[in-house]
């Protein structure tokens, strides 16, 4: 039996999924709340196996209590049953740690999917936000890879870049930057090997790629 507490703050919705729920017979409402400060009482007093959780509720929402849980090392498995389809809602209780993250116009079938899924200790996702949320994690190692890379590269270097990104020659670099064209081509040169590029061009996508330098 996996008992579930149900937080929204709209109370027909929860009458509407306790009666979806309980039709199959592994699935028990155990309780219900319709605030963050209600929910979090009760799974210190009902243990539940899953929460399912709204985002928008009065006093705390629902990212707010995930984040709260996170914090106080409980490792409650959390369901998000939200009408938000932002990518920034997802990557938000992706990065605090919710178990799931499901859209309210799914299928009754999906939403106990995610439950059983959550419970076998997996990761569930709304398909529909999978191909954003790999977007983003894909973004956010570009940015990891490109901090890492840029404490490397000295301010002079960050000059230089932003520089070659513009489409100078290093003869209208050094006249800007008040040095020696030697000087900017082994600027140029530490550079490309910094950052793993073997051209111009190149480290020009990088510069606007990693936002040294924005496009007009």
């Amino acid at each position: 039996m996996i008992n579930i507490l149900l937080v929204d703050d709209h109370s027909m919705i929860r009458e509407g999924l306790k009666q979806l729920l309980e039709l199959d017979g592994d699935i028990k409402v155990i309780g219900e709340a319709g605030n963050g400060e209600d929910c979090l009482e009760m799974i210190e007093r009902l243990h539940p196996d899953v929460v399912l959780l709204d985002i928008n509720m009065p006093q705390m929402n629902g990212l707010e209590v995930l984040e709260h849980l996170r914090k106080t090392g409980n490792k409650q498995k959390v369901l998000i049953l939200t009408i938000h389809n932002e990518v920034e809602y997802l990557m938000r209780a992706v990065d605090i740690g919710v178990s799931g993250y499901l859209l309210k116009d799914s299928e009754s079938a999906v939403l106990k999917e995610a439950i059983y899924a959550i419970m076998n200790g997996e990761n569930y996702i709304d398909a529909t936000m999978t191909p954003l949320l790999k977007e983003q994690t894909y973004l956010k190692e570009l940015q990891k890879e490109a901090r890492s890379k840029d404490k490397l590269l000295s301010a002079r270097e960050i000059e230089v870049l932003c520089a070659l990104a513009e489409g100078l020659y290093n003869k209208e670099i050094a006249s800007r930057l008040q040095i020696s064209e030697k000087t900017v081509k082994n600027h140029v040169s530490n550079i490309f090997k910094k950052i793993e590029v073997s051209d111009r061009t190149q480290a020009a996508v990088y510069a606007i790629r990693h936002k040294f330098v924005d496009i007009k």
